[in-house]
C-alpha cells in the first residue's frame, strides 16, 4: 500500500513537471483534511463519533444488502440459464415472498433509524449551554460575539489569512493550512458545552468544523442554532459549506479548543485588546494617520470584491478608482459604507467609526482618485449612524 502511494505519488509529481508547472510537498492540515484521507476526520466530540459510528453501520448495512441481492441474483443466473437445460417456471406471485421483501426492508429501515433519530435529536439540544457565541456569516468572512459565558461582549472578524500571493501565483510554494487559515481564530475552552447560534448578512452561508459534526446554516433574516462540546484540545478547521458567492472558497472556520486556564488568559487578554481598539470618536486624526490605517482595513473587508487596484469586477462589483461615489461628497460614501446598498453590506455592526473614516479616507486618496473632501473624520460616521 505505501509502495502503491509512493508510486502515485511520483507520478502526479512527474505529471506536473511535464505540464511545467511548480510541485510542492503536501502534508497534513493541523486539524483540517489529510493527504489522501477516504473517510471522515477524527472525531473529538460525542456527537462525532456517534456520527462516525453509524456512518460505518450504514455503509455495512447497504454493503450485506448488495452482496445479499447480488448473490441471489447472479446465482440464479448462473445456475439456472438454458444453456445447462433448466426451463422457465410458470408460476405467479408468491404471497410468502411479497410479505418478506415488505416486512424485511421495513425491518431495516427501523433498525437503522432508531439510532439515527436518537443522535439527531441529541444534535438539536443546545440548552445548558456553558458558553453562546453568535457566528455572523458576510461575504466573506465571519464575525463572531460571545454573548453568554465566560467571555462576554468579545466580538471579532474572521477572514482569511492565507497570503494572496499564494491564491494568484501557482508559482509560489502553498501552506499545510492553505485556505484553511484565519486571522482571528473562535477560542473555547475543552470540555464545556458550546452553543453556536448563526445568522448571515448578506446571503446563506454554513458554518461547519467536520470533527465536531457540525453544520449549520447561517440565513438572513434567520437565527439556528447548534452546539459542540470538544473532548481534545488542539485547533480544528472548517469551511463555509454554501454556495455564498465568487469568494466561497475563502471562508475558512478555525477553532482553537483550549484548556480552561488557557481560555481565561485568552480572554483576558482579548478584553484588553478590544479595550485598546476603542478609539475615541471624537478624535481628530490626520491624513496621513487615517490613510496608513485604512489602508489596512481595506486589505482586510474590501480587496476580495474591489481589489487591490481598485478596479472591482466588472459586471459584479463597482470600481472604487474614479467612482463617482468616492470622488463626490463624502457624505454619500458615507451612508453607503454604513448602511449598504444593493449587494454592498452594511458596515455599521462590524467596523468601528474610526475604520471606517480611515477605509473611506484611504479610498478618496488611493489609486488616480484626488477628491476634494479627501479626509473623513470618526465623528462624521458617528453623526451618520443615529
Amino acid at each position: 500500500m505505501k509502495l502503491a502511494k509512493r508510486v502515485q505519488s511520483l507520478m502526479l509529481g512527474a505529471s506536473l513537471l511535464a505540464a511545467g508547472l511548480p510541485v510542492w510537498a503536501v502534508n497534513d492540515s493541523d486539524g483540517g483534511p489529510a493527504v489522501r484521507q477516504l473517510n471522515f476526520q477524527q472525531p473529538v466530540t460525542r456527537i462525532a463519533e456517534e456520527v462516525y459510528s453509524l456512518h460505518n453501520l450504514m455503509l455495512v448495512i447497504c454493503l450485506a444488502i448488495f452482496i445479499g441481492v447480488f448473490g441471489v441474483m447472479f446465482y440464479s443466473i448462473l445456475k439456472h440459464r438454458r444453456s445447462l437445460g433448466h426451463q422457465p417456471a410458470t408460476f405467479h406471485e408468491s404471497t410468502a415472498v411479497e410479505i418478506a421483501w415488505t416486512v424485511v426492508p421495513f425491518l431495516i429501515v427501523i433498525a437503522m433509524a432508531l439510532p439515527a433519530t436518537k443522535t439527531v435529536v441529541a444534535m438539536k439540544d443546545t440548552s445548558a449551554a456553558d458558553i453562546t457565541i453568535k457566528a455572523t456569516g458576510m461575504q466573506w468572512k465571519w464575525g463572531y460575539d460571545y454573548l453568554k459565558g465566560e467571555g462576554e461582549g468579545i466580538s471579532f472578524l474572521s477572514a482569511l489569512a492565507t497570503p494572496r500571493a499564494q491564491i494568484v501565483d501557482a508559482s509560489v510554494a502553498k501552506s499545510d493550512n492553505y485556505l484553511l487559515e484565519v486571522d482571528n481564530p473562535v477560542v473555547v475552552p475543552v470540555n464545556k458545552k458550546i452553543r453556536i447560534v448563526t445568522t448571515a448578512n448578506d446571503v446563506i452561508h454554513g458554518w461547519t468544523i467536520p470533527a465536531f459534526a457540525v453544520k449549520q446554516d447561517a440565513i438572513p433574516g434567520f437565527v439556528r442554532d447548534t452546539w459542540f462540546r470538544a473532548e481534545k484540545i488542539g485547533t480544528y478547521r472548517g469551511q463555509c459549506v454554501e454556495l455564498c458567492g465568487k469568494d466561497h472558497a475563502f471562508m475558512p472556520i478555525v477553532v482553537n479548543v483550549v484548556s480552561d486556564a488557557d481560555y481565561t488568559k485568552w480572554v483576558e487578554g482579548k478584553k484588553k485588546e478590544m479595550a485598546a481598539l476603542a478609539d475615541d470618536p471624537n478624535k481628530t486624526w490626520t491624513l496621513d494617520e487615517l490613510r496608513q490605517r485604512g489602508e489596512k482595513v481595506y486589505a482586510a473587508n474590501c480587496v476580495a470584491c474591489h481589489q487591490a487596484t481598485g478596479k472591482g469586477v466588472p459586471g459584479a462589483f463597482p470600481a472604487l478608482d474614479g467612482s463617482p461615489v468616492v470622488t463626490g461628497p463624502r457624505a454619500e460614501q458615507i451612508s453607503v459604507i454604513v448602511n449598504g446598498r444593493k449587494a454592498m453590506p452594511a458596515f455599521k455592526g462590524t467596523l468601528s467609526e474610526t475604520d471606517i473614516a480611515a477605509v473611506i479616507t484611504y479610498t478618496r486618496n488611493a489609486w488616480s482618485n484626488k477628491a476634494q473632501e479627501n479626509i473623513v473624520q470618526p465623528a462624521e460616521v458617528l453623526a451618520a449612524r443615529k
